[in-house]
């Protein structure tokens, strides 16, 4: 396969404020010193993804952006949550079946990006008689403030953890956590080996100079090529990826959801789709200013840069981390069966225009409906969920 050396900028995207081209330069010069102290000069696309995203005061998640929000041109994608409280408080109705289950009124939040789910999954969970004891895990300094802020009206019913916890029981929500997870790039080369892709700086620049970086490929580990050859046949000239990170995620959840229930929200696809000879660009994808493009080795730290989840692989992690599927479908069928058409009803008169304008984002297909799954994971619950009465698509993955 060749890889294309140096990447460029996609048309349409907006330019660069002065203040945010100081800032990727910034964060130019840090990632070509990490990528100078790798072995050979040669960065796992993994640790770019990481440090791209998470690097201390510098990463786009840890450099105090706007990400959330329709607002341009801060904002640089919009998330359910952000659409409508209604998404909050249909999935409340899942939660609140799945706390009465096990007995419990905790619920953990992984990635709470704004505070806009939990500030609408608390009072509709109230409204449901239950008093929930509110936790969030936010690898983000600048997003951890934000949370605190616009759910101080809350107070001590919600708390934020600097760990995953040894034991839990209740209800966990991921939220298009998963896809941002750092995932590992490969691709078939035409003997049928499987390539590792990685970053290595453009020939002919260097950390102290204005870097620029290109894709690299070298022959993957034993372990990689024999994970990718589970999952796919050799396709000469394929690319695309795998998270293993998130798959270790899952399957350690294991260990310390004692009971409950998990619910993971995100873009993606079962694994014989995911893997499909037509998708042989793979999924990589990044989000500037609400505009979509593949180029990830630009604008660093002023991006976000996310990957398709593999949900297959995510319920095979899942079962061997000792937890139950207990559910898999649509993000349109999840929210149908949860109650969305009920909650419509008595919505507001007023501003029902502009609700049925984000319900319509959300359960249509040519919007989040379809692309977009929710996955049910768990332990100790046995009763069927109403979130997955019709439509369970178990079977596909």
């Amino acid at each position: 396969m060749t890889l294309p050396t140096l990447p460029l900028i996609p048309t349409g995207l907006p330019p660069l404020d002065a203040a945010s081209a100081q800032h990727a330069e910034k964060v130019a010069r840090y990632l070509a010193q990490q990528v100078e102290a790798c072995p050979a000069g040669f960065m796992p696309f993994e640790q770019w993804m990481h440090l791209a995203l998470y690097a201390p005061g510098l990463g786009y998640y840890a450099a105090g952006n706007t990400k959330f929000g329709a607002d341009l041109p801060t904002g640089d994608f919009t998330t359910a949550p952000e659409m409508t409280p209604l998404f909050g408080q249909t999935l409340a109705r899942q939660i609140a079946q799945a706390l009465t289950a096990c007995g419990s009124v905790q619920v953990l939040e992984f990635g709470a990006g704004s505070g806009a789910l939990a500030s609408a999954l608390i009072p509709a969970l109230r409204q449901l008689g239950m008093d929930p004891v509110y936790q969030i895990l936010e690898v983000s300094a600048d997003l951890r403030a934000r949370q605190q802020q616009r759910l101080a009206p809350f107070g001590a019913s919600v708390t934020w953890l600097d760990a995953l916890p040894e034991a839990f029981s209740g209800c966990v929500i991921a939220n298009e956590v998963l896809d941002a997870m750092p995932a590992t790039l490969f691709s078939w080369s035409n003997d049928g080996q499987v390539m590792e892709i990685g970053v290595r700086l453009l020939e002919g620049t260097t950390s102290s100079a204005a870097p620029a970086f290109s894709y690299a490929q070298r022959p993957a580990s034993v372990a990689l090529h024999s994970i990718v050859a589970q999952r796919m046949p050799p396709l000469p000239g394929y690319q695309s990826e795998i998270n293993l990170q998130a798959e270790a995620w899952v399957r350690q959840m294991g260990g310390w959801l004692k009971q409950g229930l998990a619910l993971l929200i995100d873009y993606g696809f079962p694994q014989h789709e995911y893997y499909h000879p037509q998708r042989n660009e793979g999924t990589l994808m990044c989000h500037f200013r609400h505009h979509a493009h593949s180029q990830p080795l630009i604008y660093a730290g002023l991006q976000d840069i996310t990957a398709h989840v593999d949900f297959t692989a995510m319920a095979d992690a899942a079962l061997d981390g000792g937890l139950e599927v207990r559910g898999y479908t649509s993000q349109a069928r999840f929210l149908m069966n949860a109650g969305l058409p009920e909650l419509l009803l008595d919505a507001d008169a007023s501003t029902r225009p502009e609700i049925m304008s984000a319900v319509q984002k959300l359960v249509s297909e040519a919007e989040m409906g379809e692309l977009f799954k929710v996955l049910a994971i768990g332990k100790g619950i046995d009763e069927p969920l109403i979130g997955y009465t019709r439509g369970d698509r178990r079977d596909r993955l």
